[in-house]
């Protein structure tokens, strides 16, 4: 089973692709998409639907984890990154991906066991999880690290697709 998980943005997109068999789940590819700078964002948007389709047609993922929204102040980037998100979430669609979302709550107590982690201990949980000499970088793409490890973790208890 492959699974794709991405870190939703509007400049900056993290993604991770793990390969998960029995219980052994192994790391392919992480990295970022980057859109852009300071263009209007229908065409971050468009961008960013050429850089999914283009993962999703590479490795042919059969999951989508993707990080629930959370933001406390800011509502113009908040509309943004939904858009963002929404059009990746539309294109796993159309590739007929089943989805799972996640909150950081969750990301940080299934990677570390504490609701309470910062991204340091997440960092050094997934380096040593997934036996890496450093660190992943960036932080976008680590933070998708986190998600497809978790969502291989649960795949198998997940029985509510659509």
């Amino acid at each position: 089973m492959i699974i794709l998980w991405i870190d939703p943005g509007t400049t900056t997109i993290g993604y991770c692709i793990v390969k998960k068999n029995k219980s052994k789940i192994e790391l392919l590819d992480y990295g970022i998409f980057k859109t852009t700078p300071k263009i209007w964002l229908e065409y971050k948007i468009l961008e960013i639907w050429k850089d999914i389709d283009y993962i999703i047609e590479k490795y042919n993922p059969e999951l989508l984890s993707i990080e629930k929204l959370f933001f406390q102040t800011n509502t113009k980037t908040a509309i943004d990154v939904a858009q963002a998100r929404w059009v990746i979430i539309y294109e796993a669609i159309k590739k007929w991906l089943k989805i799972k979302e996640y909150t950081p709550l969750q990301v940080k107590k299934a990677i570390t066991g504490n609701w309470n982690a910062n991204k340091t201990q997440l960092q050094n949980a997934i380096k040593i999880l997934f036996w890496l000499d450093n660190i992943p970088k960036p932080d976008d793409a680590a933070d998708a690290i986190w998600l497809a490890y978790i969502w291989a973790l649960n795949s198998n208890l997940i029985n509510n697709w659509f």
